[in-house]
């Protein structure tokens, strides 16, 4: 039995990378990251990126990446399952960690712990609490750059998808959005910063707006935009 692992949930965005570079700073070795995919198009589920992107951002960052495909639709039951199945391949560590970058939705923080001890894996939350303004303004400092790739409908406009995740953009966001889009209110890809060996190049596609089928008591956001990103 191997003595310990911790794996890094990477979701190719702003907070993920951010996890990432506070963790190293800590001595704190990352063995492997870890990301879901939609089955149906091989995109980075709520981010909408292309895999291929995202097996550029692993290569640069010199991590392995495992990688959890989802059916289209999947149920949390199916969610949890698959999850569940992904995380048994760790079985042969004695000490296994999961971080996330999480900030302060203690619901999911109780959800993700709760199916994690199944597992036998420890959660580990690095940027729990942290003043998600403040935050924001670290990521942009630290040298981390990063575009919009997905914003939700019900809470921005299509203006704000395909731009840089930079001070500006902050500054511009209205008061009742989240500095760090902590409420899904948008999403990002890190294309370079202090974990990246070189950028992963892009150029901006096409933006789309996506209707997703309401669930049985309607409590999620249905729309979103979406930014294609292309490598070079």
């Amino acid at each position: 039995m191997y003595k310990s692992i911790r794996i890094l949930n990477w979701s190719s965005g702003k907070d993920a990378a951010y996890t990432l570079w506070i963790l190293r700073q800590q001595n704190k070795a990352v063995d492997s990251l870890l990301t879901t995919l939609n089955e149906s198009n091989d995109r980075v589920s709520m981010h909408g990126l292309r895999g291929s992107l995202l097996d550029r951002q692993a290569a640069s960052i010199g991590l392995p990446l495992h990688k959890i495909t989802l059916p289209d639709p999947c149920s949390m039951d199916e969610y949890n399952n698959l999850m569940q199945s992904a995380l048994v391949t760790y079985d042969h560590y004695k000490h296994k960690k999961a971080v996330y970058g999480d900030i302060f939705l203690r619901d999911l923080r109780e959800y993700r712990e709760q199916q994690l001890s199944k597992a036998g894996f420890e959660a580990e939350f690095p940027l729990w609490d942290c003043d998600t303004k403040q935050l924001a303004l670290q990521i942009i400092d630290a040298g981390f750059k990063a575009v919009v790739v997905c914003v939700n409908a019900a809470r921005l406009d299509a203006t704000y998808c395909g731009r840089d995740f930079d001070r500006r953009f902050i500054d511009e966001l209205p008061e009742n959005v989240d500095p760090c889009g902590e409420n899904g209110e948008f999403h990002t890809f890190v294309f370079d910063g202090p974990v990246f060996k070189k950028p992963v190049r892009v150029r901006q596609g096409q933006t789309v707006k996506r209707i997703y089928p309401s669930d049985t008591n309607g409590s999620f956001d249905r729309e979103f935009y979406y930014t294609d990103l292309l490598p070079y």
